[in-house]
C-alpha cells in the first residue's frame, strides 16, 4: 500500500551531508520550538514534535540513515512512495506473513502511536499477511480451531510520559473476517517503561482461523528523544555548559529535570566531562525507586573578548603556575 514519502532532511532543515553535530543540534533546536509544554499551539506542536523525533530517530541511526539514503534524494516529500521489493528484507523489523489459503495481501497499520505509515513501512515492525477475504463459509467451518497470529507496532513514548504514565488512543485498520475495520484501543503507558518494552493489547492481533482467538497485538517502545536529555536505563543525562571561573572556583547552577528545574553546586576544581549525580530525578522504576539524574559538565571558552576581558586572562597567563602538560 503506497505511503507518503517523508523528507527527514526538509524535516530538520538540514543538507544531506549533514553531520552527527549538525543533525543533534537540529534536532534540539526543533524540539525545543515544538515541545508540547512550551509551544501555545498544543495540538500542532504535538504533531511537529512527533514529525521532528521521527525524521531524528532515523538519521541519528548509522544503519537506519544508511537505508534511508539509499532511496536516493530524488523523491518529492508528500509523493506517494511504495518501498522497493525486498526492502522488508533489510529493515528493522521482519513482519509475519500468515499461511492462510489465498486472499490480498494485508497490512495493520496503527493510528496515534506518534509514528508514520511511512516509518512503520521502513523502519518499524507492522504486522502483514493475507487477509484470506477468499475463503468460503463452508471452507472456514472445516478448518480446525487455530489462534491468530500476535502482530508488533512501535510507539513513541515521551519521557513526561515515561514518567507519570498515560493513556493513549490508538486506531487499528485490521481485518475481520472477509472485510476490514479499524478499532480503537486505549493504550496503557505505566511509569517506568523502558526502550524496546512491549505493551500487550489482547485480541487485537491477526484473527484465529476456525473460530479460534485472535492473537495479541504488541506495541514497541521507543522513547521519544528529548531536546534536553540522553537517556540511559532509568537514568537521564544533562549536559551543562559552564564558564572557565564557574568550572575552577565553583559554583550553583540551574539545571532542568522532568519535574521542574533544581539548583546544584559545582565543586571548586571541576574538570571538562565530570558527571555530578543528582540522586532520585532521573525515570521511575517499576520496583519503586526513580533513576538518578547525571550532569555532565562542559567548560566552554568564549569566542570573543573585549579588550579589557583580553587584559584580565594576559595577567591571569602571566600569574597562574597552573601547566595542565605537566
Amino acid at each position: 500500500m503506497p505511503v507518503q514519502y517523508k523528507d527527514y532532511y526538509e524535516i530538520l532543515g538540514v543538507p544531506r551531508s549533514a553531520s552527527d553535530n549538525e543533525l543533534k543540534k537540529a534536532f534540539r533546536k526543533l524540539a525545543r520550538e515544538y515541545h508540547p509544554d512550551v509551544a501555545k499551539d498544543k495540538k500542532r506542536a504535538e504533531e511537529k514534535f512527533k514529525e521532528v523525533n521521527e525524521a531524528y530517530e532515523v538519521l541519528s541511526d548509522p544503519a537506519n540513515r544508511k537505508k534511508y539514503d539509499e532511496l536516493g534524494a530524488n523523491w518529492k516529500s508528500g509523493a506517494e512512495f511504495r518501498p522497493p521489493p525486498g526492502w522488508e528484507n533489510f529493515s528493522s523489523g521482519q513482519a509475519p506473513r500468515s499461511r492462510g489459503a489465498g486472499g490480498d495481501e494485508f497490512e495493520f497499520q496503527f493510528g496515534g502511536t506518534g509514528f508514520s505509515d511511512f516509518f512503520e513501512q521502513l523502519f518499524g515492525s507492522v504486522g502483514r499477511g493475507r487477509a484470506g477475504f477468499g475463503r468460503t463459509q463452508d471452507f472456514a467451518a472445516e478448518e480446525p480451531a487455530e489462534r491468530g497470529r500476535d502482530i508488533e507496532g512501535d510507539i513513541m513514548v515521551t519521557l513526561e510520559e515515561a514518567m507519570s504514565g498515560s493513556v493513549r488512543t490508538v486506531n487499528v485498520r485490521r481485518p475481520a473476517g472477509r472485510s476490514v475495520k479499524t478499532e480503537t484501543c486505549q493504550v496503557k503507558i505505566p511509569p517506568g517503561v523502558t526502550e524496546g518494552q512491549k505493551l500487550r493489547l489482547a485480541g487485537r492481533g491477526w484473527p484465529g482461523a476456525g473460530g479460534g482467538a485472535a492473537g495479541d497485538l504488541y506495541l514497541r517502545v521507543r522513547l521519544a528523544k528529548h531536546p534536553d536529555f540522553e537517556v540511559a536505563e532509568h537514568n537521564l543525562i544533562y549536559e551543562a555548559e559552564l564558564a572557565p571561573w564557574e568550572a575552577v572556583l565553583g559554583a550553583e547552577i540551574s539545571v532542568p529535570t522532568l519535574a521542574g528545574r533544581v539548583n546544584i553546586k559545582i565543586p571548586p576544581g571541576t574538570s571538562n566531562g565530570q558527571k555530578l549525580r543528582v540522586r532520585g530525578r532521573g525515570l521511575p522504576t517499576r520496583a519503586g525507586p526513580r533513576g538518578d539524574l547525571f550532569v555532565v559538565t562542559h567548560v566552554a571558552v568564549p569566542a570573543k573578548i573585549s579588550e579589557a576581558e583580553k587584559k584580565l586572562w594576559e595577567q591571569l597567563a602571566r600569574e597562574s603556575k597552573f601547566n595542565p602538560r605537566t
